[in-house]
C-alpha cells in the first residue's frame, strides 16, 4: 500500500502582528514569522516538493526553503486563505471586543454566522479539499510540504478525522506549527500537531 506523507506548516507571524488578514490582506512575514519557521523544519530536507498558497507570508518562506535544498515548489492558488470578508485588516481584539455580539456568533456556529461578506466556509473547504485530493494522486508515494494558513490546516485536520465543519475554529494552529499526515487508499491519518522537525 503506498504511503504518502503530508506535512503543513502554518506561516509565521507577519509584520501588523496578529489579525484577521484571510486572502485580502498580503502581508510579508515579519523577522519573528521567519525565525519560526526556520526553528520549526531546522535542517530537515526529506520532501519531495514543497506546495504553498500564492500569499507572501506563505511563498516567500516556501521558495527560500526550496532553494536551500533544491526541492521543487509550486503555488497553489486554492491554498490561500479563507476569505474574512470586512474582518479583513482588524485585529482581534477589534473583533472581540468592538464586534462582540458577531464575534460570538461566529464562534458558536462559523457556517452560517459568517463576517460580512466572507467566503462561505463549505466553499473554502471544497476548493482546499480538490487542491489536497489532486496533489494527492500527483506526488503519490511522496514526501509533500504544504507552506499555508490556519484555515488550510484546519479544513485538511477535518476532512482526515471526518470531524465535521462546524468544529474547525475549535483546532489550534500555531504560527510554524508543523501537522502530519500520512495517506495511504484507506484514508488518511493525523501522526502530528503543532510541532517542530528540529531536534
Amino acid at each position: 500500500m503506498t504511503e504518502t506523507v503530508i506535512d503543513l506548516i502554518r506561516h509565521g507571524e507577519p509584520e501588523g502582528g496578529r489579525r484577521y488578514r484571510g486572502h485580502g490582506v498580503d502581508d510579508p512575514l515579519s523577522e519573528k514569522g521567519w525565525q519560526q519557521m526556520w526553528n520549526a523544519v531546522g535542517e530537515y530536507r526529506a520532501w519531495t516538493h514543497i506546495m504553498t498558497s500564492p500569499l507572501q507570508r506563505c511563498q516567500q518562506f516556501a521558495h527560500a526553503l526550496g532553494e536551500r535544498h533544491a526541492i521543487p515548489v509550486t503555488i497553489e492558488q486554492r491554498f490561500r486563505e479563507v476569505g474574512f470578508g470586512e474582518w479583513e485588516g482588524l485585529s482581534h481584539d477589534e473583533i472581540k471586543i468592538g464586534r462582540a455580539p458577531e464575534y460570538q456568533a461566529f464562534l458558536q456556529d462559523p457556517v452560517n454566522c459568517r463576517p460580512q461578506d466572507a467566503e462561505p466556509l463549505e466553499d473554502f473547504i471544497q476548493r482546499v479539499n480538490s487542491a489536497y485530493e489532486e496533489m494527492i494522486q500527483g506526488h503519490s508515494g511522496g514526501h509533500v510540504l504544504i507552506v499555508a494558513h490556519a484555515g488550510v490546516i484546519r479544513a485538511l485536520i477535518a476532512k482526515t478525522i471526518q470531524a465535521p465543519s462546524a468544529g474547525l475554529y475549535r483546532i489550534k494552529i500555531s504560527n510554524g506549527g508543523v501537522t502530519r499526515i500520512s495517506q495511504t487508499e484507506t484514508g488518511g491519518v493525523l501522526e502530528m500537531l503543532n510541532g517542530r522537525l528540529s531536534g
